[in-house]
């Protein structure tokens, strides 16, 4: 099966397509990509959707590993809402 494997940031991505057997999980296709050696990511999603490493994939996922925030989304709206933004 097919799969694809996305880090993004904002001004760059990198994309590795893999040839997987079926039963492959999102921690094999993960791993085959080594697109995230220094463990960066602290989620992954399938689709948009956040993924457990032991879900098995189908043909055609695309498998996105998500960075840290920078900042609280939260902390931001409360900031911009007392006009400090």
């Amino acid at each position: 099966m097919r799969v694809e494997v996305v880090l993004a940031w904002p001004a760059r991505y990198l994309r590795r397509e893999l040839v997987l057997p079926e039963g492959a999980t999102v921690a094999d296709a993960v791993t085959a990509a080594a697109l995230d050696p220094g463990g960066q990511s602290r989620a992954v999603a399938v689709h948009g959707v956040l993924a457990r490493p032991q879900q098995l994939l189908q043909d055609g996922d695309r498998v996105e590993l998500l960075r840290p925030l920078l900042a609280d989304p939260k902390e931001n709206r409360r900031r911009r809402a007392r006009g400090g933004d």
